[in-house]
């Protein structure tokens, strides 16, 4: 077991472990923390803490000092500068005419690196960007593609339901999020009522999953036939799980009628979950794109999270991380992984022969250029400048 204190750098971001030395730091405080990038600023999120030495990322930087008036005021300039920083490389940008949003500007706290987050549907060749910005700024110049998700972390912003999203409030990591959870929350299944701001399937549907998977299983569904306690049957209308009612359609001699029930005043056999609304082949295609999206995103904030703790920490791997490639495995639930259930089947039915068919062509044109080929796997597009004696690229 070893001491530490949790130090966050930006609202919302991710935790990491600095060894307290013989300081008396309590949550809240700003410190000074030596990283692989250079000096940083951060704010101490808990209390001096005892954890396990597996969840360490060795050897543990320790905290210089705590933060003093100079080093407040030094951080609010720098997030003064970083605005002018922002302006000029928008500037840049568009002189270049590069297809690319730029998104925010970062300092580092001793000002000997400048970031620059961007998003771009593309790959950019920003050499000459990276040229004049250097020229510039006289100092090293990194450049990083981020996704959607990390630009509205980013940037924040109110959701539909009133409140700061919950990414750039207090989520510090993505969960992976699916239709199911739409499903099990009785929502509707329109792509348009799922996703957030960013395009993707809203964050807050994971924080009520484990709830509504409890309370469902002693509700029954839609349409389902069920026997009350005061001896009638009939068909359930509507339900309110959250409240554990039913309401539900009894026939009473010659006339129907409609009383709510309790769950508990129910007796009925439970079927698995049925589907709210009767999606179109548009809608479907729409949800199947989400939830391929928010794989692919899950994948990629792995990867920016374990490049970040490389330049935090100088650590080749983060212990107790999930690897990027765990993700890769299908949801058995999701329309996606459905879909390829059906062509693996269909595939072992009746495909096997034209599969060898066209391994035996590939084999021919295999003389081709591998390195083109291992090139194309990339997590994202960055690029750093270190400055010249005399400040020059």
């Amino acid at each position: 077991m070893a001491e530490v204190v949790s130090v966050r750098f930006r609202t919302a971001g991710k935790l990491y472990y600095f060894d307290p030395c013989d300081f008396e730091i309590k949550k809240g405080d700003h410190v000074i923390v030596e990283t692989a990038r250079g000096m940083e600023y951060g704010t101490v999120i808990g209390e001096r803490r005892e954890v396990a030495e597996e969840n360490i990322v060795r050897p543990l930087k320790p905290i210089i000092r705590i933060a003093t008036e100079e080093d407040d005021e030094k951080e609010a300039d720098n997030l003064a500068v970083r605005e002018d920083a922002y302006k000029i490389c928008k500037e840049k940008i568009a002189k270049h005419g590069l297809p690319m949003k730029l998104v925010e500007a970062e300092y580092t706290f001793d000002r000997k690196k400048l970031m620059f987050y961007f998003t771009a549907d593309n790959r950019i060749d920003f050499r000459e960007l990276v040229k004049d910005l250097a020229a510039v700024f006289k100092t090293r110049i990194e450049l990083r593609q981020i996704g959607v998700r990390d630009e509205i972390k980013l940037l924040g912003g109110v959701g539909m339901c009133g409140r700061e999203f919950c990414c750039h409030s207090y989520l510090h990591e993505f969960a992976p999020v699916s239709i199911k959870m739409a499903k099990e929350q009785n929502l509707s299944l329109n792509p348009a009522n799922v996703s957030g701001v960013c395009g993707r399937l809203m964050c807050c549907l994971k924080n009520e999953e484990e709830t509504y998977e409890e309370l469902n299983k002693t509700m029954p569904n839609v349409g389902d036939t069920v026997s009350t306690n005061d001896g009638y049957k009939g068909e359930v209308v509507s339900i309110n799980v959250l409240r554990q009612k039913v309401r539900v359609v009894i026939e009473i001699k010659d006339d129907k009628e409609i009383r709510e029930y309790n769950a508990t005043e129910l007796s009925f056999k439970k079927n698995g979950h049925k589907e709210k609304d009767v999606l179109s082949e548009e809608e479907r295609k729409a949800l199947e794109l989400l939830e391929k999206q928010e794989r692919e995103d899950i994948i990629e904030t792995e990867r920016e999270q374990e490049e970040e703790m490389k330049e935090i920490l100088g650590s080749d791997a983060a212990p107790g991380e999930k690897k990027h490639h765990d993700r890769k495995k299908e949801n058995r639930n999701s329309f996606e992984g459905r879909e390829k259930k059906k062509e693996k089947k269909e595939w072992k039915d009746g495909g096997k022969k034209e599969h060898n068919k066209n391994e035996n062509k590939s084999d021919k044109k295999k003389t081709g250029n591998q390195g083109k080929k291992n090139n194309a796997h990339y997590h994202n597009n960055r690029r750093e400048s270190r400055p010249r004696p005399n400040g020059e690229e």
